[in-house]
């Protein structure tokens, strides 16, 4: 029976379903952080206003065409394609020996930061206008504006799509086997091809994807919640009585 065999070999190879969940979770959070970072970079620097002229206004000009280049580059080109590039075409072309973990985090964290970049400036763009007004009537430059006012914002609006995107990225680990990587799913071809048992393997490896998932989205929801605060701020009687 199929449920037999899925049991055994469970119950045979968990120690490298284990290190290979363990790989996916890792490349996958560090690739989302770094990516969030680098998207939050290049949202407050895209929507820097412009000056009417002046070396500031080229060099500004200058940066955002290349992360508009970036961005469409990798949003554009399949991840496993980039892989492919990053990993044996540096090797080729510049005769580079990079570490396959870390060119797996690297390629994580560009391809998602691409996708934050986009998310960050719609989080900025959706602040109200009146908010940027009363920060530069205080006398707050853009910087301290994005930092102090639109920022703490941002952040808490663009989580849901964050943790949507770390969802897609344990996914999305599964591309960078062809850079070798002992992610889940090389490990689960690595145990399938031992076995012959394809389809009782590739179902374990698919409950072991959709419990990561599962419990991600629910710590993020949590987080979510948390974030929120209180559903009722209204000050109760015994608030009071203790003022």
């Amino acid at each position: 029976m199929s449920f037999d065999w899925m049991i055994r070999i469970l119950s045979e190879n968990w120690p490298m379903f284990l290190r290979g969940a363990g790989t996916t979770l890792y490349i996958a959070l560090i690739g989302t952080i770094l990516g969030a970072v680098i998207g939050l970079l290049a949202g407050v620097i895209r929507t820097i206003p412009l000056p009417e002229r002046g070396a500031k206004r080229i060099g500004l000009k200058v940066i955002n065409a290349l992360f508009s280049t970036y961005i469409e580059f990798f949003r554009g080109t399949p991840m496993i394609v980039q892989a492919m590039v990053i990993y044996y075409g540096s090797a080729l072309a510049f005769g580079m020996d990079i570490d396959r973990l870390f060119a797996a985090v690297f390629i994580v964290s560009i391809n998602t930061g691409a996708y934050m970049a986009e998310i960050v400036r719609g989080g900025i763009v959706s602040v109200d206008k009146g908010q940027y007004e009363a920060a530069q009537a205080i006398g707050m430059n853009h910087l301290q504006t994005m930092f102090h006012v639109v920022l703490p914002q941002v952040i808490r609006n663009i989580l849901p799509a964050t943790g949507n995107q770390f969802v897609i990225n344990i996914k999305d680990t599964s591309v960078l086997n062809v850079i070798s990587v002992t992610e889940l799913y090389f490990t689960t071809k690595s145990i399938s091809g031992n076995n012959f048992r394809y389809f009782e393997t590739f179902f374990v490896a698919c409950a072991i994807y959709l419990i990561m998932t599962v419990i991600v989205s629910r710590v993020l929801r949590y987080l979510e919640r948390k974030l929120d605060g209180p559903e009722n701020y209204s000050m109760t009687q015994t608030h009071l009585e203790a003022r």
